[in-house]
């Protein structure tokens, strides 16, 4: 039989049953939309994980106060700072090979003010390196460096959020700022990083030298750092800067190397492989689902196949008595069959498309869509066309025509 012909009484046949069509076709649409967005989502929230990773620096470690022993009772985690620049300054003296640069960092709250505008912020007083961990450019002006760390120069870097809060739209470099009593000119304005994974605005922030914050802005001559912040040279290399800190500062704090170390190092890249494969778990479950609705679909097309045939008995025999072979009346139940789940594989495709946009705008995300999960999700439904039309093209086709001629 030829296809053309095939394929024009197939439509034929469909559209005498619009309605019965297209519900057979709408288990395929859904599948078909729910894979397609599904994978595209998936995919757009791991590229989303990945950018917040990014934004904090790349190839990061953290280094925090750990946990130490008092009288036989450890403290908490973070509860002692045994932390100091010092140990900043050996790193970065001793492990220049994995390592490319490190920064102390302390935090505080501040109300800042300028003129009859105010804004309660984050303060960190860190060293130049801090822009290097983090890979952060300036918008405008220029960063700090180790003259003004080493005189507690009162000077600052502000984010893009304090810069819109304080000065809107003028511009912000070469004015003075109070920070809380101290006077600080701002000298830069930081590039816009947006929110952090665990939905921090890193925008909403003043950058100052170590010294101004500890000394100037908290009044304290201590040396203690709140943690510290490491940026390897590759990220081939975190693994060894990782080990190599470990021991550096073990053997500063006086501890053995098989002792519990004072305090804890943080690989972001690991953060971000398990942030990840949660993600890909849940597009996993997401398209697993996806997938049981094709089958689900599937089974609808077969139901209204085998009610066609039931229907079409009498049309069946009358193409056999006049010369159609079996295989000719299979043909054309198959490509029924198989026109149904194309027509719905190509309504899914263009409504998972367009779900996956809707999605990845509300959740300000990358809409990442797959050329090949798409053209392997049609071939899948395509394939259930066939697998579902099978059985009731068979049955069309070892009809006897006479029975056929006869039904009812």
């Amino acid at each position: 039989m030829n296809i053309f012909a095939a394929l024009r009484t197939a439509l034929r046949a469909l559209r005498k049953n619009k309605l019965r069509s297209f519900l057979a076709a709408l288990g395929i649409v859904i599948a078909v939309a729910a894979v397609i967005a599904t994978v595209a989502i998936g995919e757009g929230a791991k590229a989303k994980v990945a950018d917040q990773m990014a934004s904090l620096g790349s190839n990061l470690l953290m280094i925090l106060p750990g946990s130490v022993m008092q009288h036989g009772a450890a403290t908490g985690a973070g509860a002692t700072q045994n932390l100091t620049r010092d140990d900043a300054a050996a790193i970065e003296k001793e492990l220049g090979g994995p390592v490319a640069a490190v920064a102390p960092i302390n935090r505080t709250g501040a109300q800042i003010i300028y003129g009859d505008a105010n804004w309660f912020t984050q303060v960190v007083g860190t060293t130049p390196g801090y822009l290097a961990v983090r890979g952060w450019p300036l918008a405008d002006g220029e960063a700090f460096g180790r003259e003004e760390d080493a005189a507690a120069a009162k000077v600052c870097l502000i984010g893009q959020t304090v810069k819109d809060k304080l000065f809107g739209d003028s511009p912000a470099v070469g004015e003075q700022i109070r920070v809380r009593h101290v006077p600080c000119k701002v000298v830069g304005v930081l590039s816009a990083k947006g929110q952090s994974s665990w939905g921090q605005d890193q925008d909403d922030v003043v950058l100052m030298p170590w010294t101004t914050l500890v000394r100037r802005i908290i009044g304290s001559q201590s040396d203690a750092v709140g943690q510290l912040m490491v940026s390897a040279r590759s990220p081939q290399s975190v693994s060894e800067a990782q080990r190599e800190i470990t021991s550096l500062l073990k053997q500063r704090h006086h501890q053995s190397e098989q002792s519990e170390p004072d305090f804890q190092v943080r690989n972001l890249a690991e953060m971000q492989n398990a942030a990840q494969e949660q993600t890909k778990t849940i597009a996993l479950l997401l398209g697993s689902v996806a997938l049981i609705s094709l089958i689900v679909g599937a089974i609808g097309i077969a139901n209204v196949m085998l009610v066609s045939v039931t229907e079409r008995t009498r049309e069946i025999g009358i193409r056999m008595a006049v010369g159609a072979r079996g295989r000719d009346v299979m043909f054309q139940f198959l490509t029924e069959a198989v026109v149904l789940a194309a027509v719905g594989g190509a309504i899914g495709l263009f409504l998972g498309t367009g779900v996956a946009k809707y999605m990845a705008i509300q959740a300000q995300w990358p809409t990442l869509l797959s050329p090949p999960v798409m053209i392997g999700t049609m071939i899948l439904a395509g394939l259930a066309g066939i697998i579902a039309g099978f059985y009731p093209a068979l049955r069309a086709s070892r009809l006897d025509p006479i029975d056929a001629l006869r039904f009812e």
